[in-house]
């Protein structure tokens, strides 16, 4: 199936940044080489879900500018909401000259061992490995080209609005997915803040989903997260006191 291959509330907020030398790698990282396939979702159920725990792209605001990534590149969904800028490299016959595209980590494209690496199984160790929107990739090359050789590099993500923190879950387990995350774009480490709490450690749960065990209710809501270059961002009271499960509502931003 082809998704096996891809695999408002807006309060007053506050936030301060901390800041280490490793985000300075999230500037604009050396071109690394790999290849890039497309898909052409034929159900528009199709762009929904994932690995990276998004649900639907279109309305995340992430559009069709997203990429599922191999085993390599995927780093067990950390690297979820990571942007890089993609371009077609040798095949001059089927590259679009002076183009490249900039996508987001929204899935993974899982490995299949049936077949060897160099034989069809595109996202098998040790490949690194693009699997682009048909939209995302007839920008920088033909559709013909199919498997095509592809230059990549990490690049900060610039993103409209502050980050999203959409809270699911029931009774005292929260389940929530940060999203729309500018800055180096995945996130690494996530902590929650009751007004009658102390900042929470949470767990990831897969991809951009992290969770804590907590009775928050009836308290507004605060989140502190890092990012993979180091940055610390805190929002407060992103969430009001009278907060419900399934909305989704929005802190500051990272820099860009």
């Amino acid at each position: 199936m082809l998704l096996q291959l891809l695999l408002t509330v807006l309060p007053l907020v506050h936030s301060h940044y901390t800041w280490s030398p490793t985000a300075a790698a999230t500037q604009k990282s050396e071109w690394r080489p790999a290849r890039a396939t497309y898909y052409a979702p034929i159900d528009p159920r199709d762009a929904v879900g994932g690995a990276c725990g998004y649900g639907d792209l279109e309305r995340s605001g992430y559009g069709k500018s997203t990429a599922g990534l191999s085993t390599v590149l995927f780093e067990k969904g950390q690297i979820c909401g990571a942007c890089f800028e993609v371009r077609c490299v040798e095949e001059l016959k089927w590259c679009i000259p002076g183009t490249s595209i900039i996508v987001t980590a929204t899935n993974f494209c899982a490995p299949n061992y049936g077949l060897e690496s160099d034989g069809g199984g595109h996202c098998n160790v040790p490949n690194a490995h693009f699997v682009l929107p048909i939209e995302a990739f007839e920008k920088i090359a033909i559709w013909k080209a199919s498997n095509m050789p592809v230059q990549y590099r990490r690049i900060k993500c610039r993103k409209e609005g502050g980050v999203r923190f959409t809270i699911n879950g029931a009774g005292i387990f929260l389940s929530v997915l940060i999203s729309n995350v500018a800055g180096a774009g995945d996130i690494v480490a996530a902590k929650v803040k009751g007004s009658r709490t102390g900042w929470l450690p949470m767990g990831r749960i897969w991809g951009q989903n992290w969770h804590i065990s907590a009775d928050l209710k009836n308290q507004p809501i605060s989140f502190e997260i890092t990012s993979s270059a180091g940055v610390t961002l805190t929002s407060y009271n992103v969430a009001p006191k009278n907060w419900n499960f399934g909305q989704t509502y929005q802190g500051k931003q990272f820099d860009s």
